[in-house]
């Protein structure tokens, strides 16, 4: 792996849903919306035939109005750790489409519909939060909760070489005050590393209409 730093995830969760509960859910739909080309571009790369996704990161929902424009007759698992986020999703147009899951990555079973895994796994702004080891481990979650050649789409955004990467996590740790909100992006080539190390093959990533975004696509 790339360092040898370790996080506490159950802090880093804990963090997480302080920060987005009392600091971001009311203006979150503002500042994101400057990213709505990723976010397009997230469900333009989804397959014809997907039904039945899992959504890692909801927040407030702002990529599934793309979504259910493409797909009107599919369902979504959302699952994020801020009721707060969540509770501005469930006023959207397509709510009843969706079932909310409050939960952390690393805690929480995402399931096997029908028994067999969901067609798409899709994420976006919402896991560069992660050390390389602790993706693996998530990234094998979104594995085994995939169908057979099922795929997982991310829209995020990621360090520009591993200098930057490495200064992002010493902030992080050198600075606990800030860390509700102290992103730790890995490289895409550190990402694409990760993906291969929990299973996933045919991995493809492309500039994502934002600054450092990038869209990677990974299939079981």
């Amino acid at each position: 792996m790339s360092n040898t730093n370790t996080m506490d995830l159950k802090k880093r969760g804990l963090e997480m849903k302080w920060f987005f509960d009392a600091k971001a859910a009311e203006s979150y739909d503002d500042v994101h919306a400057a990213f709505a080309p990723s976010k397009v571009m997230l469900t333009d790369a989804l397959p014809d035939d997907v039904r039945n996704v899992l959504d890692l990161g909801t927040g407030t929902g702002l990529e599934l109005f793309r979504f259910f424009e493409r797909f009107p007759d599919a369902r979504v698992t959302a699952l994020d750790i801020s009721p707060n986020m969540l509770a501005q999703l469930s006023k959207r147009p397509f709510a009843d489409r969706v079932d909310i899951i409050i939960g952390d990555f690393f805690e929480t079973d995402f399931g096997l519909p029908e028994g067999i895994g969901y067609d798409a796994v899709i994420s976006t702004s919402a896991l560069h939060h992660f050390l390389e080891e602790d993706k693996v481990r998530l990234f094998r979650k979104v594995y085994e909760c995939l169908k057979p050649g099922g795929i997982f789409v991310n829209s995020d955004y990621y360090a520009a070489d591993q200098a930057s990467q490495d200064a992002s996590l010493e902030w992080y740790l050198e600075n606990p005050e800030m860390r509700p909100h102290g992103d730790t992006p890995l490289t895409i080539e550190n990402e694409i590393r990760a993906l291969k190390a929990a299973g996933f093959t045919d991995i493809t990533s492309e500039p994502a209409g934002n600054a450092r975004y990038m869209l990677v696509k990974a299939k079981k």
